[in-house]
């Protein structure tokens, strides 16, 4: 057994985690992006978090989103 048997797994494991991580971040920053134009998936958001949104709290919603710079570098 060599040290490159212990070395190659934890190193995958690392890049895995990492990637794994930058492609979460990523892909919520998408849905985040989606939301701020798209009511209706805002308020099915706010339904599945047990809130129901009038269409003024759903207004007030997006600009704090676009306010909030989310989905933004």
């Amino acid at each position: 057994m060599s040290a490159w048997d212990i070395i190659i797994p934890i190193l995958t494991l690392v890049v895995g985690l990492i990637g794994g991580f930058a492609g979460g971040v990523f892909y919520l920053r998408q849905q985040l992006m989606k939301m701020q134009s798209d009511p209706e998936m805002l308020q099915k958001m706010a339904k599945q978090m047990g809130y129901n949104l009038n269409k003024q709290q759903l207004q007030r919603a997006q600009q704090m989103m676009k306010r909030g710079n989310i989905g933004r570098k």
